[in-house]
């Protein structure tokens, strides 16, 4: 499937996709906190159902949202009401120039238009605002024989390719949109959080429901898929840990005031 189709499958259970998807780490929002200020104007991309959005608004940062589905928004609307939230393709969205102190997509970001995205968020930044980008990776670590062997049930039920094993933390690349070759921006920095989740057999597998690529199989495939992931599982004990990194990309505007 496209990304055009495959960034539609969200909004398909939006509550489903509100219980599992994982938070990320305070000390992220602290060092960006650092970085931007106590009170920026903040336009959030891609929110959901607001896995980072509470953290801003726990900080009390005015925040306007760009969600793509109704039904992820409906539920973003309804745990943070005092927030602006616009339902709308931002690749296509106007909005004014150089309105935001801080423009930040959290595991998002890349189903942007890579040809457009980044330009597109600087336009909107004030001078030396910040555009932030937090991408989530899958590393090394926690129950690794368990995410050596699910491969096989990839292998049977799917049409991915054979996985040749996760990256260290180390080794996931840094600087995926090209924010330091962009030439738009002032400064670059990059800061890296790895912290560990446990699932039991049906947490793991309704965490897999919330992923774009297990919705897009077909209900037999799926079923046969979760079958073989949930038998690996109790194999295992009957839960597993899975090592999550996320990594914060900062740039710093290199706008000029409005004439």
């Amino acid at each position: 499937m496209s990304r055009q189709s495959l960034r539609q499958t969200f909004g398909e259970d939006a509550d489903l996709y509100d219980r599992v998807r994982p938070t990320y780490p305070p000390e992220l929002f602290d060092a960006l906190a650092a970085i931007v200020g106590d009170h920026p104007r903040v336009l959030e991309l891609g929110p959901g159902t607001g896995q980072a959005t509470s953290a801003m608004v726990e900080r009390a940062w005015p925040v306007t949202a760009v969600e793509l589905s109704p039904a992820l928004a409906e539920v973003l609307r309804r745990k943070h009401p005092t927030i602006d939230v616009i339902v709308a393709d931002f690749d296509t969205l106007e909005l004014p120039a150089q309105s935001f102190d801080l423009v930040i997509s959290a595991t998002a970001f890349h189903w942007l238009d890579p040809a457009t995205r980044v330009q597109r968020c600087v336009d909107l930044l004030r001078p030396g605002g910040a555009l932030a980008v937090v991408s989530t990776h899958h590393v090394a670590g926690g129950s690794e024989q368990f995410f050596v062997d699910v491969q096989s049930c990839y292998d049977r039920f799917t049409d991915d390719p054979a996985a040749n094993g996760l990256p260290a933390a180390d080794d996931v690349p840094k600087d995926p949109e090209g924010f330091e070759r962009s030439g738009l921006f002032g400064s670059v920095e990059f800061r890296g959080y790895v912290w560990d989740a446990d699932y039991s057999a049906a947490e793991y597998l309704e965490l897999l429901s919330s992923y774009s690529g297990h919705r897009a199989l077909t209900s037999e495939r799926r079923d046969g898929l979760y079958g073989c992931i949930s038998a690996l599982i109790e194999s295992a004990g009957g839960s597993i840990t899975k090592r999550y990194m996320n990594q914060l990309s900062v740039g710093i505007s290199l706008n000029q005031p409005l004439a």
